[in-house]
């Protein structure tokens, strides 16, 4: 049986040091480093994301992401539609920059903290 989008993702995130998947506060399923959060997905249909706004930007500007629906227009939240693999391959990517910016900034969490 092939992996649902999300299962993938979510085996994939879920394998790198540090990050824990669970539930948000509004149904999405939250991947999060020490409580910082990379970003969620709303099932296989979608990914929401936090990036600083310069990040943000070029992202955008690539095509990459587009504006979070809860606040379109506003820089620095961003989504991706997921309706391919190549859709599953960059959520993949843009969590793996999110965590890579986190774990530069931060480190890795401890296991008390994680």
């Amino acid at each position: 049986m092939e992996q649902r989008a999300g299962e993938r993702i979510t085996e994939e995130v879920s394998s790198w040091p540090g990050v824990l998947a669970g539930p948000g506060r509004r149904g999405e399923l939250a991947f999060k480093v020490g409580g910082r959060e990379i970003g969620h997905l709303h099932g296989d249909r979608v990914a929401h994301f936090g990036f600083p706004k310069g990040v943000w930007q070029g992202l955008f500007d690539e095509g990459r992401i587009d504006y979070h629906p809860i606040v379109p227009g506003r820089p620095g939240f961003g989504a991706r539609a997921i309706e391919t693999e190549a859709d599953v391959d960059e959520v993949i990517a843009l969590m793996r920059l999110n965590y890579d910016r986190v774990v530069a900034q931060h480190g890795l969490p401890t296991e008390a903290a994680a």
